[in-house]
């Protein structure tokens, strides 16, 4: 195993010159050549074609279980507006707007598209990427209530009265409109069904995710490998973009150092890497649309002995909650096996050190269901994805969190990449 050190002492002086000693020039530019990379960086090659997209029968199948799960919900559509879930179950791509385009699944029968007239075409366009490429649109023009076209598609397809859901994020003035518009239906929440669907992740969703993972944590390698003494945040930073872009992928990642490192999310401060200090990276990548999420935290340099106790409390809690997790346990108890970890050690009470949950859930969002948190008495089932991040923050000094995605099978709980065996070795042996 080469160390950080080793690989930069053997590095040439010309090539670590051109990266390292002016990164400010290296990174201001997305047309960075090879030549001006960290070696760790240029030798890295494009895992792009690793990538099996997501395909129409897919999709297909998804708006038949989101038909099922209506039926044992009480249900009789569904309706989605612009974001994830509808590119989840249609492939469509629509931005936010203060106008109306929605996609509304009844429990029986045909979809349709509702949609401004002008963007009638480009509407069709999308459909035909996906399963829904024959679905009837109707239009309305700048002067309409497009929440009339929602009702009409709806009596015509025999829904006058009963539940429909409408997606989580969808604007409340859109479900509003609908609402006033078909006021013998009643507009309810439609996370039964998209979190049912999008919640339970199949054997291609895992893929995306664990290649989006393992792009992360080759990233990341090959930044540290590239860090030196004097760097800023933002020069780290371009160092873990660029080694994404290198594989074929948009990704990033946030970067504290020292005291900072023990506020949970950051700060805005400039902070610069200093030998000896706590450096903790949190950020990822996408694969067709599916989400990494990854934290590391490791010290350029020797750390502190309480630097490296609290890492391995840290270690060990993360442990726990992945021997906690499996299906049917609540959720609740996987975020209490990490908790009691860090309290016994002597970081508590509850959230004094350890101050968020231990886990989100995770796919096409960073942040879906389910969430690893005390309360959630919901039973895991197999195929739910979430991070297993527990934290200890020491106020005014460092902060050590790690942070993987698990996935839960039949018999317990996977990681989709191996844990950070160290603060001064924090990548082990990988790639394998």
């Amino acid at each position: 195993m080469i160390s950080r050190r080793d690989f930069l002492g053997a590095s040439s002086a010309a090539a670590a010159g051109a990266a390292l000693g002016t990164p400010d020039a290296l990174l201001a530019s997305s047309d960075v050549t090879t030549q001006a990379m960290p070696p760790s960086i240029a030798r890295l090659t494009s895992w792009a074609d690793r990538v099996r997209p997501i395909t129409t029968a897919e999709r297909a199948a998804r708006v038949e279980k989101a038909k099922r799960l209506m039926r044992a919900n009480g249900l009789d559509a569904i309706f989605l507006t612009g974001g994830t879930s509808m590119v989840y179950f249609t492939n469509i791509r629509w931005g936010g707007s203060e106008r109306l385009f929605t996609v509304v699944i009844p429990v029986s029968g045909d979809a349709f598209v509702v949609c401004p007239a002008f963007e009638e075409d480009r509407a069709r366009e999308q459909l035909a990427l996906g399963p829904l490429g024959g679905a009837e649109v109707r239009t309305w023009e700048e002067h309409e209530n497009p929440y009339q076209r929602v009702a009409e598609g709806l009596r015509a397809r025999g829904i006058a009265t009963g539940r429909v859901g409408a997606e989580e994020t969808v604007q409340f003035r859109f479900s509003n409109g609908v609402a006033e518009s078909a006021p013998g239906l009643q507009v309810v929440s439609g996370t039964p069904v998209t979190a049912g669907c999008r919640g339970v992740k199949d054997a291609h969703e895992i893929e995306l995710m664990k290649l989006a993972n393992e792009v992360t944590l080759t990233a990341y390698k090959a930044a540290y490998l590239a860090m030196e003494e004097g760097m800023s945040q933002r020069d780290v930073g371009g160092l873990i973009s660029s080694a994404h872009s290198r594989l074929g992928f948009q990704g990033g990642a946030s970067v504290q150092t020292g005291e900072f490192a023990a506020l949970p999310h950051g700060s805005i401060t400039p902070q610069v890497i200093r030998e000896g200090t706590i450096l903790l990276i949190d950020g990822g990548c996408t694969a067709d649309g599916y989400q990494s999420d990854m934290s590391r935290t490791f010290v350029l340099g020797s750390p502190s002995d309480k630097m490296k106790r609290v890492f391995d409390i840290e270690f060990e809690a993360q442990t726990a909650a992945w021997k906690a997790a499996g299906p049917g346990v609540p959720g609740e108890n996987v975020d209490a096996a990490a908790r009691k970890v860090i309290v016994d050690a002597g970081y508590g009470p509850d959230y004094t050190y350890f101050s968020h949950r231990v886990g989100h859930g995770i796919g096409m969002d960073g942040h879906e269901w389910p969430y690893l948190v005390r309360g959630n008495r919901e039973p895991l089932l197999v195929g739910n994805s979430f991070s297993d991040e527990p934290g200890i923050y020491i106020p005014r000094e460092f902060g050590v969190r790690l942070e993987d995605i698990m996935v839960i099978t039949e018999s317990g709980a996977d990681l989709l990449t191996p844990q950070s065996p160290s603060l001064e070795d924090p990548f082990g042996n990988w790639p394998h």
